[in-house]
């Protein structure tokens, strides 16, 4: 894995806008793969996704999630990846719906809460995902195409390196139910070994795997009733399932992203990064992708104060944001944001990132001026740190 030996170098956590021709497959296929028909325009799509990417100033790039994207998003593309599991309704009174994710929060902002969900009425799904058997890995073909399309469109184009994001195991019971096996450690331990095929594929073809599990820390919300210590309980037991998932990949090919759940809400239950911090770096990823940019989690570079990076880590906070998504980040702000890191927890040690996948701002144009503005700040950064 490459770090900031004697300049900044950037990266993002995963999704970005399509071009016209994806989005169109997207909104005709959403559920389904492409058919071979297809595959012309998705393989084109990743080419000049990861072109522009180091147009704009990227240095380690993906695949924009293009794939993923084609089927049900980042967060569910593994149900077509998994065998054991089916769709059916959901119980009476029950919803599927993500408002579970500000479980926590709807207790201090309930009125607040309940003029969104009336605006949303109706939103949800009425179905959800069960696991009524033994789990295992049908996505095979998939991560393989995966792999030789970012691979194809990497080459001749001037970047770092390449990587491939995939849920972890704990992000992955967010959504699946059990229904099959006895224990919360049997069905987790289930996820990591079924998804182990795909994080070893990507590390075995030189890519780096980037776990994306917003489930660490967002788990709080979803789980109002635990107290701090029975949530740092609770995740142990998910963070020793992910660390059972890449038990035979090099270190040096896992990169951890992690973020307060990314929804649009007050943010004020969320589970501070002091309180989980020393549980994150048990996790066997040599880099950390941290939501850092947004108005609560700003300030939390000094919790590396108190909590320094262990030795060979790699942190990559988020000063790209997408909170407010029409506006572009000041390049001076950027180098702030990783001068503060720097000063911290070394030079070499950061690199800059974004909170989450930049799809989701306002238009593309937004999202590559982000990246432009995260590349200037990037080299002011270098600048004021390497005197360069």
């Amino acid at each position: 894995m490459k770090r900031s030996t004697d300049r900044i170098l950037t990266s993002h956590a995963g999704s970005l806008h399509g071009t016209p021709e994806l989005i169109q497959l997207m909104g005709e296929r959403r559920g389904e793969a492409p058919g071979p028909e297809h595959q012309a325009i998705v393989k084109k799509a990743v080419a000049d996704v990861v072109r522009l990417q180091a147009e704009n100033g990227v240095d380690i790039v993906n695949d924009g999630e293009y794939t993923k994207g084609l089927l049900l998003g980042w967060m569910t593309y593994a149900r077509t990846r998994l065998g054991g599991i089916e769709q059916r309704p959901l119980p009476p009174g029950e919803t599927a719906g993500n408002q579970s994710i500000t479980a926590r929060e709807q207790r201090y902002f309930p009125d607040y809460f309940a003029s969104i969900q009336q605006q949303g009425a109706g939103a949800f799904a009425r179905t959800a995902v069960y696991c009524v058997g033994p789990l295992s890995y049908r996505g095979q073909a998939d991560t393989q195409r995966d792999i030789d399309y970012l691979l194809e469109g990497m080459k001749g184009v001037g970047v770092e390196e390449g990587f491939l994001s995939a849920l972890a195991p704990g992000t992955i019971e967010h959504w699946l139910r059990n229904d099959y096996y006895k224990t919360d450690e049997e069905f987790l331990f289930a996820i990591a070994d079924a998804m182990h095929e795909e994080y070893k594929a990507i590390a075995d073809a030189g890519l780096i795997v980037q776990l994306d599990d917003p489930g660490l820390p967002d788990g709080f919300q979803i789980h109002p009733d635990l107290t701090v210590p029975e949530y740092r309980k609770f995740l142990e037991l998910r963070i020793e399932a992910t660390n059972h998932s890449v038990r035979d990949i090099p270190e040096d090919k896992v990169r951890l992203h992690m973020c307060w759940g990314s929804s649009h809400h007050p943010h004020t239950q969320d589970i501070p990064l002091s309180e989980i911090i020393d549980l994150i770096y048990k996790v066997k990823a040599q880099c950390y992708s941290i939501e850092a940019a947004n108005p609560v989690h700003d300030w939390e570079w000094e919790v590396f104060k108190d909590h320094p990076l262990p030795d060979g880590k790699i942190l990559m906070p988020g000063v790209l944001g997408h909170c407010a998504r029409e506006f572009v980040e000041h390049p001076r702000l950027v180098a702030q944001r990783l001068v503060r890191y720097a000063n911290v927890v070394g030079r070499e040690n950061v690199i800059g990132g974004t909170d989450c996948g930049l799809s989701r701002v306002a238009h593309p144009s937004i999202m590559w001026a982000k990246f432009r503005a995260m590349a200037e700040g990037a080299r002011i950064a270098t600048e004021e740190l390497w005197g360069k």
